[in-house]
């Protein structure tokens, strides 16, 4: 079980989070996102799923 391949998502910002609450400033800075069009690739976990779902109006999520 040690070779199973974790899945991964990627997820890039689109938007700007200038006047957005401070909560979706954080929740991007979590995902990895600090400014615009920057990808990070993460692990798709429901903790991760959460927090595209909290900011999904800014990101766009490719499998």
């Amino acid at each position: 079980m040690a070779n199973a391949k974790k899945k991964m998502i990627k997820v890039e910002q689109i938007a700007s989070p200038i006047g957005r609450p401070q909560d979706q400033r954080a929740t991007l800075i979590g995902l990895g996102l600090n400014k615009m069009h920057k990808v990070s690739e993460l692990e798709d976990t429901p903790a991760v799923r959460g927090m595209i779902k909290k900011v999904q109006h800014l990101v766009k999520v490719s499998e």
